[in-house]
């Protein structure tokens, strides 16, 4: 009887324990995400945006002092691989993580001094990411929302962007040319514009989903 109640008040203590361990750590999350709502806060109202404006993630934050520039005389090739995914409907609100990263790399390198017309940017997509690029039909048919990623798309593609689909993520997730924005090239694969670009001197910037 005597080892059963101190089996007892053992089970009781470690539940005391687990219970203030979980209220610990539910109190660290509420602390970390009111901790990120002010960064947020704090980076929109200083944010701004040089040339692309369709996305509030595009900003960037000014910068005193700086020694470092980069030569605006250069010609700029960058190669951004965006496999950012559209998980469900309630990420379907927002605008693509992915193509509101291409959006900031592009303000940041304009913010640094560099000339639009030194930037030549290709961007190639596939993944689940490819959902970003449906026409507005095809986007409500799936999300039953309009795309709030084609003022965006628009305003890149003006600017000189070219985007590529990978034809083997089209066929695996069985998105049809048709059924997504217009002048969006096609390649047989994203892996042949990944080597082919590179070796045409383009940075790569793989943009992804890092949750």
């Amino acid at each position: 009887m005597k080892y059963l109640s101190l089996f007892f008040a053992y089970i009781i203590v470690c539940a005391g324990a687990q219970a203030q361990a979980t209220l610990a750590s539910s109190n660290d999350s509420l602390e970390k995400a009111k901790k990120d709502s002010m960064r947020m806060a704090m980076f929109f109202s200083k944010a701004t945006y040089p040339l692309i404006k369709s996305s509030k993630w595009a900003g960037v934050l000014p910068v005193e002092n700086v020694t470092e520039v980069p030569d605006p005389k250069t010609q700029y090739k960058l190669l951004m691989e965006d496999v950012f995914p559209v998980k469900d409907s309630a990420a379907a609100k927002d605008v693509n993580g992915g193509l509101a990263e291409v959006g900031r790399i592009i303000n940041l390198h304009i913010a640094s001094g560099i000339p639009k017309n030194k930037l030549n940017v290709v961007v190639i997509v596939h993944g689940a990411a490819l959902y970003a690029l449906y026409n507005n039909d095809h986007y409500k048919k799936k999300y039953g929302l309009d795309n709030p990623n084609i003022p965006l798309i628009n305003e890149l593609m003006k600017n000189g962007v070219k985007f590529i689909a990978c034809g083997q993520a089209m066929n695996f997730f069985e998105v049809k040319k048709e059924e997504m924005v217009p002048n969006v090239r096609i390649s047989l694969t994203a892996q042949t514009v990944l080597s082919h670009y590179q070796l045409k001197g383009y940075v790569w910037y793989p943009i992804e989903d890092k949750e």
